[in-house]
């Protein structure tokens, strides 16, 4: 049922004529930009419905797997990525929707939805991401397990339950790091969720944690981008059940400060969204070969990858040729060097030879 689910996907895209791409290892770098892909693994095992009374129900879904780990793929054009380590982790530490990307020291920073087990510092101070560095993409430190939602409580008085798909904004001017994720004071994240943000220059000490988007349906996957005097704030709307239908999709807003207030947008599809649902893990990159945007998105419950271009970051387009690693889930994207993905490639090689899943 899953893969007929990603039939129907590609057929409702109106399928491009690409060519399947037959093996992994034929990964060129030649003298075009590289882009970085990474990612973590996973088929849901069950896909989350509300019925009319509001009684959840867990519908099975078919062959689950998990690998909470670091995967990496590359790519030229933004479309056709290539999987390193035969689509195997390249280090150890559990974790799931890594954010990465290169400092202005250099250094390259993960953060990632996770923690360190220590059940006695969650009752105490509430739930932690993960936070790592690496100088080269290949030998990775974990620096620290913030709890970034210390300092909030619910009327309650209550911690909040979950940090989800943290992520940050690098400001040149003030040399600032704004963190934002998701979190949510109920018995499950995507429950009246809502995105925050606190602020670090030295990723040691935190600003306390504020509100960032609080929008009228529950929210969680935000990724931030700044073009000339605006900030574009993509993020996952987790509406669903009887009540509101599917809205489980990519929507976005807007505005002139960072620290918003932010402007929801009006997509064309589904009264509001900018891609087909179920989908989730927005991340959003220039267009490495025409002028434009890239926005990556996966479909969780169907087991697939989409991406889409735009010319302005508010008309999108669902691209038909397409390829990326299989069982992909919530990726980030980055560029790289030439010698880093050189580096990449000789260390994490591709030794088995498969067909490699195309999604058109």
């Amino acid at each position: 049922m899953r893969y007929l689910m990603c039939f129907f996907l590609m057929i409702s895209m109106q399928q491009g004529n690409g060519q399947a791409v037959k093996k992994d290892a034929s990964f060129t770098i030649g003298n075009k930009p590289v882009w970085l892909l990474t990612y973590f693994r996973q088929r849901y095992p069950t896909r989350v419905e509300i019925d009319k009374t509001g009684k959840i129900i867990e519908v099975s879904l078919p062959n689950p797997m998990n690998d909470e780990r670091l995967h990496i793929a590359l790519s030229t054009d933004g479309r056709h990525w290539t999987p390193l380590n035969n689509n195997q982790p390249i280090w150890d530490q559990k974790m799931r929707d890594q954010f990465i990307q290169r400092g202005p020291d250099g250094l390259w920073r993960l953060v990632a939805t996770g923690g360190d087990g220590d059940t006695a510092a969650r009752k105490q101070f509430g739930p932690t991401c993960i936070y790592a560095t690496s100088p080269d993409l290949i030998h990775w430190k974990t620096e620290s397990f913030p709890h970034l939602m210390n300092d909030v409580r619910n009327e309650a008085g209550q911690m909040a339950r979950n940090i989800w798909a943290p992520e940050y904004f690098y400001d040149k001017d003030t040399q600032t790091y704004t963190l934002l994720w998701s979190s949510s004071f109920e018995d499950a994240g995507w429950k009246k969720s809502r995105l925050w943000y606190c602020q670090t220059t030295d990723w040691k000490t935190f600003t306390p944690a504020k509100e960032l988007f609080a929008p009228n349906y529950s929210v969680i996957d935000g990724t931030l981008i700044k073009q000339d005097d605006t900030y574009y704030l993509f993020h996952k709307e987790e509406m669903f059940g009887a009540e509101y239908g599917e809205r489980r999709a990519i929507r976005l807003a807007t505005s002139k400060k960072l620290e918003g207030p932010y402007t929801v947008y009006e997509g064309p599809l589904n009264k509001g969204q900018l891609v087909p649902t179920i989908t989730e893990g927005p991340s959003v990159m220039p267009d490495p070969i025409k002028k434009g945007w890239l926005l990556l998105y996966d479909y969780p419950m169907a087991d697939c990858y989409g991406i889409s271009s735009s010319l302005d970051l508010f008309h999108w387009t669902i691209e038909t040729d397409i390829s990326l690693p299989e069982d992909a889930r919530h990726g980030s994207v980055s560029q790289i060097t030439k010698a880093e993905a050189e580096a990449l490639l000789k260390l994490y090689p591709n030794t088995i030879v498969r067909p490699k899943k195309l999604h058109k």
